[in-house]
């Protein structure tokens, strides 16, 4: 039996899961197992009269987006304390049990086979997008639930529509919270601290934490130790709402992160200089200087974030409206080892970003009868970056030699994006067991180009009975390139020195516009027991991707002219007493044809094999799974595991990422105990359990930047304290 299905038995039935009504893609642990604080509302006094206007405006907040056709996978809280690491791990490693999530270097992962064309909502408003590449900006501490929706999306959603990650906040504490510590293995140390409580009618919630470890990235090499790879990231969020009255409901929520990496070294290289254009091998040199140990190559990487979001609820009747404002402000500063990066690749760049997206977003739902629900929005942001480079050199003379000592070409520039979209649409109840749900949206956009597209959104869902639900959807969809990742270098600035493009073409990114059918049966077999499955088809122009040219650490979109992604994807779920089991498995093919933007950062002959052929993309991974096992025996003791599987993201072979990495299977274990009286909790963590050696990336691939190893075993051990 081949590996990748051996390894995956217990996921052989596949499912999606379509959400006619709440689904959840890891069952649910019942909130008295001892999940953590904050698993259930509770009231330090008798506050039901809150509890029930609350209950009621969240219900109405919920009821403005639900996900009608769309394929949605649910994780709570008491889920994410149940599997290793619990909420010590960081966000991605969560998203990484969801069907067809598939890991990535970085702290990169990838949904149904699309590379990032994320988006995040909180409590229902956007976050806007910012530059971060290796940080995580949100942590699981503030999640009582998240919803990862994907598919033939409502019209609701759009621009980033490869995923829709809305995340329920905490809320509804008693006064009071928790601080923990955990660590262990690669200089682990994680304090974190969280309080929530009630005065009257406003309620709050902050969460504060500190991360260090030395394995901030992925290591570039198989040791049980990466090689300059410290890392230090603090992470705050806070949650405020005010209920004004049974109505009406203001809220903000606001959080901040700084996160610093060193770029982690390969180890015993040297120089190898370059070839002029006679082929003969020469060395850079700096003062006199042309060795340099890669060992020694300190390189850094500093991301901060910081985002807000006022909001007003009402709802009265049969109209709920939501009206919110949201800020984010980011920043990303690569700071380079300049000696040896000029000796090892002839360029060395300080390289700074900016950005500053500020909006509003206001969504309605009318229910205008029993048979239908109208629901619409707009929303307007304005996104402002800045770059600015200086990056050393060598002139060349005519010969392709070295000429004199570097020298040093500034590159400053800023750009403005506006963004406009609007939507209509209408939940229709056709049949008793039927529901269709049409409308449409608008996008425009106007920044470094200008675009945009009517895109006609429908979904039918049918519940025949028995516990089954069946489901099938289109969606057009529009997706701009990431504004404040679009590269603004002037090639023409590079002739005739060692970072010379390999070509002289650069046109700016475009708008990714794709036709997507998505369609799936969920079946509930008994209370406890559900499975499904789910299946895609997508043909996309203007398919965008994004890969690393260049040392600092920065993502740079690019099109495909054309592209294809089809897949398959499910879960069976078992949730029983303290039992709870999951299993999920994907199949997806990604592949593009002729590269139309960011041309002058790809090799000529790359360039001439892919305008008439389709390649896979570098991040597609044809096998994808994970499953886990959580058991909750008496006192307060709790045992599980988890796994995630992958069959190999692209590498180059006879064809640019024509090969695939080996497959890899990686086992986790946790076990915890919540002594009740004491309020104090105990868990250890086993990740890697095998001690698996498996390479993520091998630095080989359209737009790949470095070899990536994944996590060797680690050991982890936690306590927290209620107060």
């Amino acid at each position: 039996m081949p590996l990748k299905f051996a390894l995956l038995m217990g996921a052989s039935l596949i499912a999606a899961q379509p959400a006619l009504a709440q689904q959840t893609a890891l069952p649910a642990v019942p909130a008295d197992s001892g999940a953590g604080a904050g698993s259930a509302p509770v009231a330090a006094e008798d506050t039901s009269k809150d509890v029930v206007v609350t209950g009621k405006l969240d219900a109405a907040r919920a009821s403005i987006q639900p996900s009608l056709g769309a394929t949605t996978y649910s994780v709570t809280n008491a889920t994410i304390q149940a599997l290793p690491g619990g909420d010590n791990q960081q966000f991605n490693q969560v998203l990484l049990q969801l069907p067809g999530v598939a890991q990535d270097g970085s702290g990169q992962f990838h949904v149904r086979d699309d590379h990032n064309n994320l988006q995040y909502r909180i409590n229902g408003t956007i976050l806007p997008e910012g530059v971060a590449v290796f940080g995580q900006t949100l942590s699981p501490r503030l999640v009582e639930r998240f919803d990862l929706k994907t598919g033939a999306l409502p019209a609701q959603y759009g621009l980033r529509t490869a995923g829709i990650i809305d995340i329920t906040t905490k809320s509804g504490f008693k006064n009071g919270g928790s601080v923990s510590l955990y660590g262990g293995s690669h200089d682990t140390i994680e304090p974190s601290v969280e309080y929530g409580g009630s005065s009257g009618n406003t309620n709050y919630f902050v969460t504060a934490s500190f991360r260090h470890n030395n394995l901030g990235i992925e290591a570039v090499d198989a040791g049980r130790t990466a090689l300059h790879d410290d890392t230090n990231q603090y992470q705050a969020f806070a949650l405020l709402d005010h209920t004004l009255d049974d109505s009406n409901r203001i809220s903000f929520i606001g959080g901040y992160s700084d996160q610093r990496f060193q770029i982690p070294n390969p180890r015993g290289l040297h120089p190898q200089g370059y070839q002029d254009a006679n082929g003969v091998t020469h060395s850079y040199d700096v003062g006199g200087v042309t060795d340099y140990l890669s060992d020694n190559l300190d390189e850094r990487q500093h991301e901060k974030t910081a985002f807000g979001i006022a909001s007003f609820l009402h709802d009265a009747g049969p109209v709920t409206i939501q009206a919110s404002a949201f800020v984010r402000y980011s920043s990303l500063d690569y700071m380079p080892d300049t000696l040896g990066e000029l000796l090892f690749n002839g360029t060395s760049q300080r390289a700074t970003k900016h950005d500053f997206n500020v909006g509003g977003q206001v969504e309605a739902v009318y229910r205008a009868s029993d048979a239908h629900t109208i629901r619409a929005g707009v929303v307007i942001s304005r996104d402002h970056g800045t770059s600015n480079t200086a990056t050393s050199v060598f002139r060349l003379d005519a010969n392709g030699v070295q000429s004199g000592q570097p020298i040093v070409i500034a590159e400053n520039s800023a750009a403005t994006e506006m963004t406009y979209s609007v939507y209509l649409q209408d939940e229709w109840k056709l049949l008793p067991h039927v529901v269709l749900n049409f409308g449409g949206r608008f996008d425009a956009y106007k920044g470094y180009r200008a675009e945009h597209q009517f895109s006609p959104r429908i979904n039918a869902v049918w519940t025949p009975g028995g516990g089954a639900t069946l489901h099938l959807g289109y969606a057009r969809y529009f997706s701009p390139a990431p504004f404040a990742n679009v590269a603004s270098s002037s090639v023409a600035l590079f002739v005739g020195t060692s970072a010379e493009a390999p070509g002289t073409v650069a046109t700016i990114p475009f708008a990714e516009r794709q036709d997507y059918f998505d369609v799936g049966i969920q079946q509930q077999i008994t209370p406890s027991l559900s499975i499904g499955i789910d299946a895609y088809h997508r043909r996309s122009t203007n398919l965008l991707d994004e890969g690393q040219f260049g040392a600092p650490i920065i993502l740079t979109p690019f099109n495909y002219a054309r592209g294809r992604i089809d897949g398959i994807e499910g879960n069976i779920n078992y949730q029983h007493g303290p039992l709870m089991v999951y299993a999920n498995f994907a199949y997806a093919k990604a592949q593009g044809r002729d590269i139309v933007s960011g041309q002058f950062n790809f090799d000529p002959a790359d360039l001439a094999y892919i305008k008439s052929n389709y390649i896979y993309l570098d991040h597609d991974q044809t096998y994808t799974g994970s499953a886990g096992v959580s058991y909750r025996f008496g006192g307060g003791t709790r045992a599980g595991a988890s796994m995630i599987y992958g069959s190999g993201l692209r590498r180059d072979g006879a064809v640019p990422n024509g090969g695939k990495l080996p497959p890899y299977a990686v086992f986790n274990l946790t076990a915890s105990h919540k002594f009740e009286r004491a309020g104090i909790e105990i868990r250890a963590d086993i990740n890697n359990v095998l001690d698996h050696v498996y390479e993520i990336r091998d630095g080989s691939g359209v737009g790949v930047g470095a070899p990536q190893y994944g996590q060797r075993r680690g050991y982890f051990f936690g306590i927290s304290k209620d107060f």
